[in-house]
């Protein structure tokens, strides 16, 4: 079962050796900047998605200072882990935690043209584009039920 930990100093080196295919590392930024922008950008929440208390990926959230909405900064899944429907569980869990937050309607993301994987799986979850594309990368929303 996925769930989310906080980076603490017993998991830090782990999540920070977290690794995607070399294929894949145009799309993700490196876990050690995320933790390193959590750390300048206190809005953004970096999290250990962890399988069974296995460590096997990273997500970051934030409400964004510019919009105040929030934004999936973050997914990834390393690659000793990848096709076994973790990334699909931490965003379904992610969308769950934020939509809780009765003040907000929406979450965004944006991923990289080329990120087809990524693409197909946020489409599958419900977002949609929303026909902007933000420092090279395209820009996806999600309406919460309500």
């Amino acid at each position: 079962m996925i769930e989310f930990k906080d980076i603490t100093r017993e998991n830090f080196n782990s999540v920070i050796k977290l690794t995607v295919f070399d294929e894949q590392k145009n799309f993700v930024a490196d876990n050690c900047y995320s933790l390193a922008q959590a750390k300048a950008q206190p809005e953004c929440v970096p999290l250990a998605i962890c399988n069974d208390d296995e460590l096997v990926g990273f997500i970051m959230y934030c409400m964004d200072v510019k919009d105040k909405e929030y934004w999936i900064y973050r997914l990834m899944i390393d690659k000793k882990h990848q096709k076994k429907g973790y990334g699909r569980s931490a965003m379904q869990k992610i969308i769950s935690l934020l939509q809780q937050d009765k003040e907000h309607s929406k979450v965004y993301i944006s991923f990289e043209p080329k990120n087809d994987v990524a693409k197909k799986l946020y489409e599958s979850l419900g977002f949609i584009s929303d026909d902007r594309i933000v420092d090279g990368e395209y820009v996806y929303c999600r309406h919460f039920a309500v």
